[in-house]
């Protein structure tokens, strides 16, 4: 009998101008008057002061200010050790390792996490998983969605622009990763949350209605990110968000000399995937060239021969998960294709 599924997903969210302004604000309402706050190492002046002058504003103590330069387990279960007595709240300020050990730390102490991302480079501000490192390789480990989500659309806009773009790279993946997914059904029998797949999909076409960088696209791509994320909850896997092109950028996390952003190593990916999985090209192409993905990942191209690498070991890196790569005859002629589409040419040198 199938039963009925039950999430949790986040309770406040906020995705507009200023938000982060506001942040004080929305932990006083939350009845939060302690909070463990942790910031991205290096975060560019004055996003550190603006949090902090919110949390002062609104009678909130940050009992713990740290900043985050590495995403270990080891870091992470020492700052949960080193919680300070009261603390009802944890926040993450800024990018990925930042908010991964927030995420983590939040979870292990069973308090409420607030997101806080100050770019949108991939969907992990709001995922049920942390990415950390053990013994210098990533993994991903079971957390729980942010109880909280405050997304300031004009600090993300103002982010580095390759960030945002790596954000429409990891964006695109849903469309190879849902197909992936299908086509382990058909030739495995996974079986599908269709309403996962359904959300996850959906997504990008919401991004697609605005495909640009003001504060609409932001608020957009922002939303579609974060319904990612709950995406995965629903499902209780990855399977909605990561597919064949996620197994090839871990790959490239392992192997390569010089691993680039998430997203930009899985846009690349997923578009390649989609030529295998002959679905979705033009409309990844379509979006591509409207956010000048390609420029991007033609100004500091990826090296062909790791790619090559990266494809022969992607099938093995989770046991048993079907994807496109899977098939037979498949891992050939994604090489193939890596060496004469057009389009690639300039992302790779030899």
């Amino acid at each position: 009998m199938i039963r009925p599924t039950q999430i949790s997903i986040p309770t406040l969210v906020r995705v507009k101008p200023g938000a982060l302004d506001r942040l004080g604000a929305y932990l006083s309402r939350g009845g939060h008057r302690k909070a463990a706050v942790l910031v991205s190492k290096g975060l560019a002046a004055p996003l550190p002061d603006r949090a902090a002058e919110s949390l002062k504003h609104a009678g909130v103590e940050p009992a713990a200010w740290v900043e985050v330069a590495d995403n270990d387990l080891e870091s992470a279960a020492r700052l949960f050790a080193d919680l300070p007595k009261g603390v009802t709240a944890v926040v993450g300020v800024g990018g990925g390792k930042a908010l991964d050990v927030a995420k983590y730390v939040g979870f292990l102490g069973r308090l409420p996490y607030y997101a806080v991302p100050t770019s949108l480079s991939n969907d992990g501000f709001c995922s049920p998983q942390s990415s950390l490192t053990i013994r210098g390789r990533r993994r991903s480990l079971p957390a729980a969605l942010p109880f909280g989500v405050v997304v300031d659309t004009a600090v993300c806009r103002d982010a580095p622009r390759v960030l945002t773009v790596s954000g429409v790279g990891d964006l695109v993946a849903k469309f190879t990763a849902v197909r992936d997914w299908k086509l382990a059904f058909h030739a495995v029998g996974e079986p599908v949350n269709d309403f996962a797949a359904l959300m996850s999909d959906g997504t990008i076409y919401s991004f697609l209605s605005h495909a640009a960088f003001d504060l609409e696209g932001v608020r957009l791509l922002a939303t579609a990110l974060l319904l990612n994320g709950i995406a995965m909850e629903v499902c209780g896997s990855s399977r909605p968000a990561s597919g064949s092109e996620h197994l090839i950028s871990h790959a490239l996390d392992a192997t390569s000399a010089r691993p680039r952003l998430h997203g930009l190593q899985v846009g690349v990916a997923a578009y390649l995937m989609s030529l295998l999985q002959r679905e979705n090209t033009d409309r990844i192409v379509a979006l591509f060239d409207a956010t000048r993905f390609w420029d991007a990942i033609a100004a500091d191209p990826f090296s062909r021969a790791e790619w090559r690498v990266a494809i022969k070991t992607a099938p093995s890196i989770k046991d048993g998960y079907y994807t496109v790569l899977s098939a037979g005859g498949a891992l050939a002629e994604a090489e193939r294709l890596l060496a004469t589409d057009p389009r690639l040419a300039p992302c790779f040198v030899d």
